[in-house]
């Protein structure tokens, strides 16, 4: 149930996050912060004069009930961060948005999550590539996180749509401006399976300094961040740099030399601040992720934890029925002597069989 006091203690002006987390550790609760005296609040470290007397006047409250009234209208929630349901990946950041407002359905605390972001003025092929990425992850339901802008963020959300997996859109604004106006009908579609999110309250409209903010969310909120196609500036890269100060793993997808809109992602990861992503098992190795795969034969065994290659070689025979060894290597691209080890350790598993010929099936 959404607090008042809650949202009140966010609305103060001047306060920030860092300090409503100073006052939640020193008075309990956002309750006890609107009953503690003016004299204790000051003795409280980085709440000055002009703070503690916002907070013992409590204008704010009238302002908080609007907020209340919007969510209920909107069926939309706040959550403050000791919410259960507040994203965990983001709680344990010393900079993260004391209350987030959410619209849709969406998991928060998904199992696995990736943030994907790059330039609004996106190519063809920096399309097709989030496309393809995105197509190769369904295996895992990850929840696809940017940020609903033009260019790579809005190709990300509509191809999570399009392959049924959960996304979500962190905005600049609050909940009742979409920005831009242009993708309101994708947003609308996404809160079937995912949703939309600020820090922003309702009424607040998107600007310069907003969008550097919300890059901090997507980053925070990510596993994994990846770079699809990027310039040598822009707010993509405040994104890297925040995903890096958060330790988070980063990948960059290479362009052609002499591409603008590739510059970023080749500078990146020839300062080795992004590792190269050639495929999907990039991500999975990076991010530790294994795939789950069953055997549909008549005997059935259990669900086997399988690596990326072995899933890839997997795949493979699943789709032909039967291959070559050597014709295993060069669609798989495993070395010989590394793809032998891994047929042997599918077969073990009952996943694989060997035949004549070098010839191997499922």
């Amino acid at each position: 149930m959404n607090n008042l006091q809650e949202i009140a203690l966010t609305l103060i002006p001047g306060i920030g996050n860092v300090l409503v987390k100073q006052l939640l550790s020193y008075c309990g609760s956002a309750e006890l912060v609107f009953k503690t005296t003016k004299g204790k609040l000051l003795k409280i470290p980085g709440i000055g004069e002009k703070l503690a007397t916002a907070i013992v006047e409590q204008d704010v409250m009238k302002e908080a009930e609007n907020q209340l009234q919007w969510l209920e209208k909107t069926q939309s929630q706040a959550l403050f961060y000791t919410d259960k349901n507040y994203p965990q990946r983001l709680k344990v950041l010393h900079d993260s948005p004391a209350l987030l407002y959410v619209q849709g359905n969406v998991n928060l605390n998904h199992e696995k999550t990736i943030g994907i972001v790059g330039t609004r003025n996106a190519s063809e092929y920096g399309k097709s590539v989030t496309e393809k990425i995105i197509a190769d992850l369904v295996l895992h339901n990850p929840l696809i996180v940017s940020g609903l802008a033009y260019g790579i963020d809005i190709t990300a959300h509509k191809a999570a749509l399009h392959h049924q997996l959960p996304t979500l859109g962190v905005m600049a604004s609050g909940l009742q401006t979409i920005y831009p106006p242009t993708h309101q009908k994708v947003a609308e579609q996404m809160k079937a399976n995912g949703g939309v999110a600020t820090e922003y309250s309702f009424g607040v409209k998107p600007d310069a300094p907003r969008f550097p903010e919300r890059n901090r969310i997507i980053a925070g909120i990510s596993d994994v961040l990846l770079v699809i196609e990027t310039g040598l500036k822009g707010g993509t890269l405040i994104t890297v740099d925040v995903a890096a100060e958060y330790k988070k793993p980063i990948l960059a997808v290479p362009g052609n030399l002499g591409v603008r809109t590739y510059e970023g992602c080749n500078d990146l990861i020839r300062s080795h601040k992004a590792l190269i992503y050639t495929n999907v098992a990039d991500l999975e190795n990076i991010a530790g992720w294994t795939r789950k795969v069953a055997n549909t034969s008549q005997q059935a065994i259990p669900a086997i934890d399988l690596s990326a290659n072995e899933q890839k070689v997997y795949d493979l025979l699943c789709q032909h029925k039967e291959l070559h060894l050597d014709q295993l290597a060069w669609q798989s691209q495993i070395p010989l002597n590394q793809l032998a080890n891994l047929l042997l350790n599918l077969e073990f598993q009952g996943l694989v069989k060997s035949k004549k010929g070098k010839m191997f099936g499922v």
